[in-house]
C-alpha cells in the first residue's frame, strides 16, 4: 500500500527518487547462524567500518534502527556534503575490499560482498544526483521525520530523552551547529547558477509549503506526549526557522520549479535497479497489462456474488468498481476504525494457523492510526519496524493514516481503508502474514549487521507482502476477496503507470482516470499514488507486482519439482527464514537447500 522506504527511511541526502537505500534486515541463504557465532562477531566488527562512514551523514535513519551513538545527531547538510559522503563511502569500500582479499570464512565473505555493493550503489546514486538535480530539500519534513523516528513508543525512554539534543542541533542551538534550514538554503543557492541542473518539481514544492504548519504542530505534540522538558526555546526557534524556510521556498524556489516531473533517463534507470526491478521497463509494462486484464476479469466474476451476499443495490452487478463503491457505503467512523482493524487482525492469526499457511508468533501485533503530520509525511498505510539492532522486545507497528493532505481539503479523506471489506487484505499486507511477520522473524533470528543493515530492496520486501495477501484470499469473506483483487489490480496498474509516466507514455490526468474509474480508488488515494510515481519515489511502485511474480514463479517451480511432497507451510517458513534476499539468491536457496531436503 505504500513505499515502505518512506515509512522508515528519510530521503535526506537526495530527493526521494535516489535516496540512500532503506535500512532493513536480510537473512542468509543457508541455515541461519546464532547471533553468538564467531563469524557473526567478525562480520559485525567489519560492518562497523561502513556504519562509521555512513552514520554521520544520515544519523536519524541509522539511530532509528538501533545503532547507538546517533540519537543526538542530525543530517549533514554542510558544505561539500555530497563529495564528503562519496569519499567516506569509497574509503570504507576500499577497506572492505582489502579485507575480502584475505578473508576465508564464506559467511563473512558474503557479508563483505553485500557491504561493498551497498557502498558502490550509494556512490553511484550520489554522483547521479549531483550531475542532474539541484539539491533542494523538503527540510521541514526532514526535521519532523527525524523527531518522529526518535519520539516513538518503539524507542526506549532513555533514548527518547535525546530528542531535545537533536532538536537543538536542527535549530543550530547546540554547540558547533548551524540551523539546518540555513545549511539547506546554502546548498541550493551555491549551485543555482548551473542551469543544466533540474529544479525540484512544482508538485513537491507546493506540497512542502502546504505541510509546514502541520509538521510544526506534529513536532510540538510529540514533545508534549513524551513530556520532554526544557524544549520551549528550541521549539519556538525551530518553528520560526521552518516558517522562514517556507517563505523563502515560496518566493525563491516555487517560481523556478519545473512542471515536468519526469526524471532524466539515467536517474530513472538507476532507481529501477535500486528497488530491485532487473528487467526492461517495457517488459514490466507488458506483464502488468496482462495481469491487469486478468485480475479485472476475475473481479467481474466475483462481483455478482458479493452483491448477493451483502444485499447491495447496484445497477450492474458485474461492474466491480460500482460494487466496491457500494461497499464503501459501509463506512467505519474514525473513532471506531482502530477497534475494527484490531478485530480483523485478531481473526487472521487463527486462520493462518488452522490453514497452515506460515508459523506466526503467539503475541498480538501492534496497530495504530497515524497523526496528521505522519499522514503529511507518508500519506498511505505503512509498517514502521522496530529497531533491528539491539532490540529488547520492541515491536513494529502497522500505521493507518486517516487522510492525505496533498489531495486538497475537499478530497483529503480516504474512503479506501475505512470500510469493513478493506480491513482484511490491508491487515494481511501490513500485518500478518505480511510485513509484520517479515520483520518479527528478522529481529528474533539475530543476523549479522551486514545482513540487517545493508541487504535490501523493495522487490524483496513488497513481493512477500503481496504474496502474503494472496495466501489469505481463499479464507476471507467474499467482499474481502473482492477488495484483495482490487488491490492486486492496483499493483498491476502501478507497474504499468509508473514507467509510462516517467517515460512520457501517458499524462497524469489519464493515469488518474485509470486509478479512479478502473481501479476504484478515491481522489485522495489516486493523488498519493501519482505523487509517489513521479515525486516521492519514482520506480518503486512497480516492485510489488514484480516481487510477487518472482515468488509465484519460484513456488510453481518448487511444486513441480516436489509434486505431492510439496509442503506449503514448510515452503513459506523457508522463504521467511531467508529474510529479504533478492529473487535470484532466494531461488538459489530454494533449489539448493529446500528442494533437496524435501525431495
Amino acid at each position: 500500500m505504500k513505499p515502505l522506504a518512506l515509512a522508515v527511511a528519510l530521503a535526506l541526502s537526495v530527493p526521494a527518487a535516489l535516496s540512500a537505500p532503506p535500512v532493513f534486515a536480510a537473512a542468509p541463504a543457508a541455515a541461519k547462524a546464532p547471533a553468538s557465532a564467531a563469524w557473526v562477531t567478525r562480520s559485525n566488527e567489519l560492518a562497523q567500518i561502513l556504519l562509521d562512514a555512513q552514520g554521520p551523514f544520515q544519523p536519524e535513519e541509522t539511530g532509528f534502527f538501533g545503532v547507538p551513538g546517533y540519537d543526538d545527531k542530525v543530517f549533514d547538510f554542510g558544505p561539500d556534503n555530497a563529495k564528503r559522503y562519496r569519499a567516506a563511502m569509497a574509503k570504507a569500500r576500499d577497506q572492505l575490499k582489502a579485507t575480502l582479499a584475505t578473508e576465508r570464512d564464506p559467511n563473512v565473505r558474503q557479508d563483505l560482498a553485500i557491504m561493498i555493493a551497498a557502498a558502490d550503489e550509494n556512490i553511484q546514486g550520489s554522483e547521479l544526483n549531483e550531475k542532474y538535480l539541484l539539491p533542494w530539500s523538503d527540510t521541514p519534513q526532514t526535521v519532523f521525520s527525524g523527531i518522529n523516528l526518535l519520539l516513538s513508543d518503539q524507542v526506549p525512554a532513555e533514548r527518547r530523552a535525546k530528542a531535545l539534543d537533536r532538536l537543538k542541533a536542527y535549530a543550530g542551538l547546540a554547540p558547533g551547529t548551524t540551523a539546518i534550514t540555513t545549511l539547506s538554503r546554502q546548498r541550493y543557492e551555491e549551485r543555482l547558477a548551473d542551469k543544466s541542473l533540474l529544479q525540484p518539481t512544482k508538485i513537491e514544492v507546493e506540497q512542502s509549503l502546504a505541510n509546514v504548519d502541520t509538521y510544526i504542530t506534529g513536532i510540538e505534540k510529540l514533545f508534549d506526549k513524551y513530556k520532554i522538558a526544557g524544549a520551549d526555546e528550541a521549539l519556538k526557534t525551530i518553528a520560526t526557522q521552518l516558517r522562514e524556510y517556507r517563505d523563502w521556498t515560496k518566493s525563491e524556489v516555487l517560481p523556478k520549479a519545473r512542471a515536468d516531473a519526469r526524471l532524466p533517463e539515467a536517474l530513472y534507470a538507476f532507481q529501477l535497479k535500486r528497488v530491485g526491478i532487473d528487467i526492461d521497463p517495457q517488459l514490466l509494462m507488458q506483464r502488468a497489462q496482462l495481469e491487469f486484464m486478468e485480475t479485472r476479469s476475475a473481479m467481474r466474476q466475483l462481483a455478482p456474488l458479493v452483491v448477493k451476499a451483502k444485499g447491495l443495490k447496484v445497477s450492474d452487478p458485474t461492474d466491480p468498481v460500482a460494487v466496491i463503491r457500494a461497499l464503501k457505503g459501509d463506512k467505519i467512523a474514525d473513532d471506531q476504525l482502530e477497534h475494527h482493524y484490531r478485530g480483523v487482525i485478531d481473526a487472521i492469526d487463527p486462520i493462518i494457523r488452522a490453514q497452515k499457511i506460515v508459523d506466526v508468533p503467539q503475541r498480538p501485533m501492534q496497530m495504530r492510526l497515524g497523526s496528521a503530520a505522519e499522514s503529511a509525511a507518508s500519506p498511505a498505510p505503512h509498517f514502521l519496524p522496530a529497531p533491528l539492532v539491539g532490540n529488547t522486545g520492541q515491536q513494529g507497528t502497522f500505521v493507518l493514516p486517516l487522510g492525505n493532505p496533498a489531495a486538497g481539503d475537499k478530497a483529503a479523506q480516504y474512503d479506501d481503508f475505512n470500510f469493513g471489506s478493506a480491513a482484511w487484505t490491508l491487515s494481511a499486507h501490513e500485518g500478518r502474514p505480511g510485513h509484520e511477520l517479515q520483520f518479527t522473524a528478522m529481529v528474533e533470528r539475530g543476523v549479522s549487521l551486514a545482513r540487517t543493515m545493508f541487504a535490501f530492496n523493495s522487490v524483496n520486501v513488497e513481493g512477500w507482502a503481496l504474496y502474503a495477501e494472496a495466501e489469505m484470499v481463499p479464507y476471507e469473506p467474499l467482499d474481502g476477496q473482492l477488495i484483495a483483487l482490487q488491490f492486486r489490480l492496483l499493483r498491476a496498474a502501478r507497474a504499468m503507470l509508473d514507467p509510462m509516466l516517467n517515460l512520457g507514455l501517458i499524462d497524469r490526468a489519464k493515469a488518474e482516470r485509470v486509478l479512479i474509474d478502473e481501479v476504484g480508488l478515491s481522489k485522495a488515494m489516486a493523488t498519493q499514488e501519482l505523487d509517489r510515481y513521479m515525486v516521492r519515489m519514482p520506480g518503486q511502485a512497480g516492485s510489488y507486482f514484480y516481487g510477487y511474480t518472482r515468488i509465484l514463479e519460484l513456488r510453481m517451480q518448487t511444486e513441480l519439482a516436489l509434486g505431492e511432497k510439496f509442503d506449503r507451510l514448510a515452503f513459506n517458513n523457508f522463504l521467511l527464514d531467508q529474510g529479504l534476499l533478492p529473487p535470484d539468491q532466494l531461488a538459489k536457496a530454494v533449489n539448493e537447500v529446500f528442494i533437496p531436503k524435501h525431495r
